[in-house]
């Protein structure tokens, strides 16, 4: 027990309002922690307009119920443990190299950012040109750690190195850093902004190229968007920093990248018109995409403005060789430069790069040796040390490159629980052509669908659903629902033969049904309309580009919304995250809000917590660090929580978290049922997941094929629906739950 009364505070001055002020000052500057307090109410009765005239009785409060209304005060501090005690409940933290800045001196050095802007893009286009040396790219900061470690690299690790970038790798042509995948897995995994990592390194980036990786249409999703969303998009990244945008088609179907292109242009930035390489030029049975498809096809995009032309290899298919063949015909071809983007899956990624360079290619995607090869693009390193005291030698210091290499090399280690078990180069790529960013994610979505011991299982399947569909280019966000309806199709056992007896009455992924709408556009030589029946059922696909299909959005209404639920100000690069991703974008804001911002804390601890005994800084907010240590993690009590005690700052703390790890897992405990197969009233998930909406209620009438629940896992969305017409007659789930295949979740009457 504990006298009620723990401070008082006694307030003076001059005036009465200035007695308030001093108080309601006092008040907010008091901390107290562990127990409730009055202080915010107090504070909302000093703020009153009788009280300021001293009219106040005895009906008071009675009489103002909105005394009551309080914010929440957050305590920062009660929220890091919070967090720290959730990710330490199963982790030991191993024991890190802390990455060394290499030392550099800062001089008036400039970069291609400065020819840029002295030149403009077609200015820029010419000097590329003029330059006999190879220009390099350097994708450490996007696409490299895509591939490696599932977009996992946080902000934290990049900005310390980003000055000693600038300056020591001045030579290099551009830093591909924003775009892809990292947009959404800021939010959705690391729980920061991308715009802010954006901002941050641009600052410290002032004189090398920022360039992205643009999805045309479907801008940084997986799917098709209102057409001013594309252009607000492109609007706001020139702004915010980007000048080279790689604007691709997941089909090479140009239609679908006209809209972006043409916005990159309006905004004065440089347009790296992109086409993407599937099969293999050198076999001329595969005759689908051959030399005379590549040139044709970036013909067009020379056509619509482009100031670079990029080949994008996302699967490492271009064989050395190829890549001798493919860029000497492009050079004869097309009058503006060449950039190519491999990786190197299949162990050949620098002997292509190389090849590619002595047949006249202008510009290479590389990154720093420790970030390099296997999903990851070819060693630039390597690729520079290989062309020294040749015609076409970088102009960059090799020294430079395995000083920025090193520090890559520590922050690596961070990572590793997200690498891919991928430990050399594999030539089954050439077989599975599964693209290296791809490779990395697919196993830990395998995985979340309870099938990592059919991992290849699902590879040989990636293949067959690829022949299934008629070969089709297979980069995000095709590849994606290549790689979902691989998924699908082994965990419902189901194969390209008996698919479309067993499969007719199945619940297929959205970026499925997104396909074979038409909605990620139209895949050369068209679809496989039998299968296509199959999945849309009776819904009919579009036939021309999607964003004619789709209605505009509203900014205005949607910021309103926004403003009015979480009471609090967004700005316009806020507002195209919530029209990519509304899902995602709000998870965000509700985790910053619940839970706390961490991306101060450093990388190790953000993933794995800390050790008993040990002692950890922890920056919360600019100038203000928290010196904490783990006294001692407790047992695990009989509802499942832990007690961890605490010193922060020389005071104890104690927090108590539940033990995710101590769930009852068994279906019989948890009284699950398995849906029917045969009974129609009865729906079942035909994934495992999280519910992440109910669109029905109790007594809901539903039709054939109505949509019930939207479920998710891993990026992949599914929407259940209903087997037969009926009345719903109950609802076994509710939104967040986490499900598992075939668990029943409605029934009809």
């Amino acid at each position: 027990y504990y006298d009620s009364l723990l401070v008082k505070i006694t307030a003076f001055s001059r005036t009465f309002n200035d007695t308030i002020n001093k108080a309601i000052r006092a008040l907010r500057e008091t901390k107290i922690s562990g127990v409730k307090t009055n202080i915010g109410f107090i504070i909302n009765v000093l703020n009153t307009e009788e009280f300021h005239k001293g009219v106040c009785d005895t009906g008071f409060i009675s009489k103002n119920p909105e005394l009551f209304d309080i914010k929440p005060s957050t305590d920062k501090e009660l929220k890091v443990l919070n967090f720290l005690s959730e990710r330490s409940i199963n982790n030991d933290k191993k024991d890190y190299n802390i990455p060394q800045i290499p030392e550099f001196t800062k001089t008036n050095s400039t970069g291609t950012k400065d020819v840029f802007e002295q030149k403009g893009a077609k200015g820029l286009s010419d000097w590329i040109l003029n330059q006999e040396k190879l220009l390099i790219t350097d994708t450490t900061l996007r696409d490299a750690h895509q591939s490696l470690m599932a977009t996992r690299m946080r902000t934290r690790d990049m900005l310390p190195i980003a000055e000693a970038t600038n300056e020591l790798m001045k030579d290099l042509f551009s830093l591909e850093m924003w775009g892809g995948a990292t947009f959404d897995v800021s939010y959705r995994f690391l729980k920061e902004d991308p715009w802010i990592r954006l901002q941050e390194l641009r600052k410290r980036i002032p004189n090398i190229l920022f360039q992205m990786l643009l999805r045309g249409n479907n801008t940084v999703g997986y799917k098709n968007y209102p057409d001013n969303v594309v252009v607000k998009f492109v609007q706001k990244a020139a702004q915010n920093g980007i000048d080279v945008f790689r604007v691709f088609d997941s089909l090479n179907y140009i239609d679908g990248m006209r809209l972006a292109c043409d916005s990159v242009l309006d905004e004065g930035k440089i347009l790296e018109a992109t086409l993407c390489y599937t099969g293999d030029i050198l076999d001329e049975t595969r005759d689908k995409y051959s030399l005379e498809y590549y040139v044709k096809k970036a013909k067009e995009l020379e056509s619509i403005g482009a100031n670079i032309i990029a080949i994008k290899d996302m699967s490492a298919l271009l064989k050395p060789y190829a890549a001798t063949k493919l860029i000497s015909a492009l050079k004869n071809e097309i009058s503006v430069p060449i950039h190519l983007h491999t990786h190197d899956t299949t162990g050949n990624g620098v002997a292509t790069i190389i090849n590619a360079c002595e047949s006249g290619v202008d510009i290479v995607d590389t990154c720093f040796n420790s970030m390099s090869s296997l999903t990851s693009q070819p060693a630039l390193n390597s690729v520079v040390a290989a062309l020294e005291n040749t015609p076409r030698q970088t102009g960059i210091s090799l020294s430079n490159c395995d000083k920025i290499s090193n520090y890559y090399k520590d922050v690596r280690s961070y990572y590793s629980q997200f690498e891919s078990d991928l430990k050399s180069g594999t030539t089954e790529i050439y077989r599975y052509e599964i693209p290296g960013g791809q490779y990395s994610n697919l196993k830990p979505q395998v995985e979340s669908f309870g099938l990592g011991e059919k991992f290849d299982e699902v590879k040989l399947m990636y293949k067959k659903v690829n022949d299934m569909l008629g070969d089709i280019i297979k980069v995000t966000p095709s590849s994606k629902m290549v790689g979902d309806m691989a998924i699908f199709m082994v965990a419902n056992g189901l194969t390209p033969e008996n698919i479309y007896k067993k499969g007719k009455n199945l619940d297929y992924p959205d970026s499925v049904i997104s396909f074979f709408k038409g909605m990620m556009g139209q895949p050369e030589g068209g679809f496989n309309e039998k299968l296509q029946k199959i999945v849309l059922k009776d819904e009919k696909p579009i036939t021309k580009r999607a964003g004619l299909y789709i209605d505009p959005f509203d900014f205005e209404k949607d910021k309103k919304d926004l403003e009015d639920k979480y009471k609090m100000e967004f700005d316009e690069k806020d507002i195209v995250s919530h029209a990519l991703y509304p899902k995602v974008f709000e998870e965000y804001i509700d985790y910053r809000k619940t839970k706390g911002n961490f991306t101060y804390m450093d990388t190790p601890t953000f993933f794995e917590g800390i050790n008993e005994k040990e002692t950890v800084e922890v920056p919360i907010e600019e100038g203000k660090i928290l010196i904490i240590k783990l006294i001692e993690k407790g047992r695990l009590e009989k509802d499942g929580y832990r007690n961890f005690t605490y010193e922060v700052n020389g005071n104890r703390r104690e927090v108590r978290v539940f033990d995710e790890s101590a769930k009852i897992t068994e279906r019989e405990e948890d009284n699950l049922s398995v849906a029917d197969p045969n009974n129609d009233k009865e729906i079942g998930a035909s994934i495992p997941g999280r519910v992440v909406k109910v669109l029905v209620k109790e007594n809901d009438k539903v039709s054939v094929n109505d949509p019930l629940v939207v479920v998710e896992a891993m990026k992949m969305e599914t929407n259940i629906l209903s087997k037969s017409e009926g009345i719903v007659k109950s609802i076994l789930i509710k939104e967040n739950d986490t499900i598992d295949t075939d668990q029943l979740l409605i029934v009809l009457e």
